[in-house]
C-alpha cells in the first residue's frame, strides 16, 4: 500500500497536508488550514460545494477565499430544481408534504465544479449521504470545512462529548 503514496497527485498532497500540520498544529483554525493546503499545493480555482441553509456561510467562506486571490466557483445543494418525486419519493417523505420540494443534487454540484475545473473542491454542510455522492463524482479532491448538524450547531463532535452523559440514552438504545 505505501507504493500508492508515491504516485504524483497521492505523494504532492501528502507531503502538502503534513507541512499544513506541522505549520499550524493547534495554532491555525480549519479555515486557514485549507487556505495554506491550497496555496502550498499550488491550487488557484477552488470550488464551494454548499447546503442552501449554509448560504450565509458559503457567502463568507468564498470572500475570504478570494480574499487570499483564490478564484472561487461555488454551487448550491439545489442547483436544478429537480423535484423529488424523480426519487419516488412519497409526500410522507417529504420535509413539507403537499409542496414543490426540490431535492439535493450532489451529483449536479460536482457536474458543475468539475466543467470548472477547480484544482481542489471545499464541502460546506451538505447531507449525509449528498456528501458521498458529491465525493464520488468530483473529480477535483475534495476537503471538508464544515458539516450539517442542525441539532448541535454544526458540531457533530458534540454528539460523542455527550455521549456519556446527555446523549447517553439516544446512541446507546
Amino acid at each position: 500500500m505505501k507504493e500508492i503514496y508515491f504516485e504524483e497527485e497521492n505523494y504532492r498532497i501528502a507531503c502538502h497536508s503534513s507541512g499544513v500540520e506541522a505549520g499550524g498544529y493547534c495554532d491555525k483554525t480549519r479555515l486557514e488550514e485549507i487556505i495554506d493546503f491550497a496555496k502550498r499545493s499550488g491550487y488557484q480555482k477552488l470550488g464551494v460545494a454548499f447546503c442552501l441553509g449554509l448560504s450565509k456561510e458559503a457567502k463568507i467562506l468564498c470572500r475570504i477565499l478570494r480574499h487570499h486571490e483564490f478564484e472561487v466557483n461555488s454551487v448550491i445543494c439545489k442547483n436544478g430544481s429537480i423535484p423529488k418525486e424523480i426519487l419516488e419519493i412519497g409526500e410522507d417523505q417529504k420535509i413539507k408534504p403537499g409542496s414543490f420540494e426540490p431535492m439535493c443534487n450532489p451529483i449536479g454540484q460536482a457536474f458543475f465544479l468539475n466543467q470548472s475545473q477547480t484544482d481542489l473542491n471545499i464541502i460546506l454542510g451538505l447531507c449525509v449521504g449528498h456528501d458521498s455522492l458529491f465525493i464520488k463524482y468530483s473529480e477535483a479532491p475534495v476537503t471538508v470545512f464544515a458539516v450539517k448538524d442542525r441539532v448541535l450547531a454544526h458540531n457533530p463532535m458534540g454528539a460523542l462529548y455527550l455521549s456519556d452523559g446527555y446523549y447517553k440514552k439516544k446512541l446507546y438504545k
